[in-house]
């Protein structure tokens, strides 16, 4: 029977590949909506394995003893270390009381917990490069490209928690930073807006790949301008999107570029379109 549901799975993800609508195959199999985008945002997520059954352990914790209490502190340390963000006692402290940890932990008990498991130091390790240039986009005067990312979470006392939006033009090196209270979409537009009023609006504005920035994994195609690097797979991946890509384009950055107003993705290798595909908006 597991297996039939795992196909079940497999089955619709294939089928949304071949261009059929969502709606048609949920109900076709006999599932819903929100068992369709829960397996479509895990395909997208996960190379291998997305439809198998994931463990069952809870992802809240009711009332816990002393022992217990520590084993979750360690546990959520290493979920933050492993994010690759702050993984402070007053970081770990806010992620327990999302997960409604009870008794929740005092920040000197979080400390004194960390010390005691050697659970302070911080990540190691560097970044490899992958032995090819990053494509650089064209920088031909101000406001020409922006580069853009978040900072944070940052903290002050309190304890306060915020993050800011920092902005370069690549042309003249002036800067913006605007701090917002969270990274949700409207702190962005607002952030950006602010941004654009102080350096120009550019023609190219780069970002990375936080959801944030592109909508959510069930509303993907708001971006308009990606560079990606293509694996050994052959595969574009644009926002969990996944495009076959021509045997020349394999371990190179790609361009892809979205024309909003012939709806197409146009994938370029060193400045020459290799690929076009229908890129439906909403």
């Amino acid at each position: 029977m597991r297996k039939n549901i795992e196909q079940d799975r497999q089955r619709a993800i294939q089928r949304f590949l071949d261009g059929e609508s969502p709606v048609s195959i949920w109900t076709s199999l006999g599932y819903s909506k929100q068992w369709f985008y829960r397996w479509l945002d895990r395909w997208r997520q996960e190379e291998d394995n997305w439809a198998c059954e994931r463990s069952r352990r809870p992802h809240t914790f009711p009332q816990r003893t002393a022992i217990e209490v520590e084993e979750i502190v360690k546990w959520v340390r290493l979920e933050l270390y492993n994010q690759a963000v702050f993984c402070g006692a007053q970081a770990i402290r806010w992620r327990m009381e999302e997960l409604l940890v009870n008794p929740l932990p005092s920040l000197r008990t979080i400390n004194r917990i960390l010390a005691r498991h050697e659970l302070t130091h911080r990540r190691t390790g560097r970044y490899e490069p992958k032995g090819k240039a990053y494509p650089q986009l064209p920088v031909a005067g101000p406001s020409s490209v922006h580069q853009t990312d978040f900072v944070g979470p940052c903290y002050l006392h309190g304890p306060v928690r915020f993050y800011n939006l920092n902005s370069v033009d690549l042309a003249t090196g002036r800067c913006a930073v605007e701090a917002v209270w969270s990274r949700s979409k409207q702190d962005m537009i607002d952030a950006f807006w602010a941004s654009w009023q102080r350096l120009g609006c550019p023609r190219y504005q780069q970002v990375d790949n936080e959801m944030v920035f592109f909508g959510s994994p069930t509303h993907p195609r708001g971006m308009g301008h990606l560079i990606r690097f293509i694996r050994s797979v052959g595969l574009l991946n644009v926002f969990g999107e996944k495009f076959k890509m021509p045997k020349e384009a394999i371990y190179e950055y790609v361009h892809a570029t979205i024309d909003v107003a012939e709806q197409t993705l146009s994938i370029y290798l060193e400045g020459k379109q290799i690929e076009e595909y229908k890129y439906q908006l909403r």
